[in-house]
């Protein structure tokens, strides 16, 4: 066999073997979880008025892409919740049907993750333990 022919079937056989599997890659379809943006997020409540003070007494996980999960305990409302504004922690609002008392036992909630593909990291401390479920519907309430 020339040489010029042994070249031409060495770069076609390489490049069967190196192409081959990738063209298959590209006409897999994608798999449904691969069609959403990562929502996980971690939360952690402590007593004190900074995170860096305060020991965490309770943490919860939410999942909330593809499906609501993790250990919160009403994960589907919370992601809801969260879906409603945008994962905007500061667009929650107190709801005007809980009465809290003035009591100053300050509580500190820190929110770690990320929200539809986005870093999340947040914190807040609320007056007391009342004041912080009254924060949105369901999404401080663990």
């Amino acid at each position: 066999m020339p040489n010029a022919a042994r070249w031409a079937a060495t770069i076609t056989l390489t490049a069967t073997a190196v192409c081959g599997p990738l063209a298959g890659a590209a006409l897999a379809t994608p798999s449904p979880t691969a069609l959403y943006a990562p929502s996980a997020l971690v939360f952690t409540t402590g007593h004190g008025e900074f995170a860096a003070e305060a020991t965490p007494e309770r943490a919860v996980t939410l999942n909330c892409a593809p499906t609501p999960s993790g250990t919160h305990p009403a994960a589907v409302s919370a992601c809801a919740e969260l879906r409603a504004v945008n994962g905007d922690f500061e667009a929650l609002s107190a709801r005007s049907d809980v009465l809290c008392t003035r009591e100053y036992d300050p509580v500190v909630v820190t929110v770690e993750g990320v929200w539809q593909g986005k870093r999340i990291s947040y914190e807040r401390t609320f007056a007391n333990e009342c004041v912080k479920e009254s924060y949105g519907t369901t999404v401080f309430t663990y």
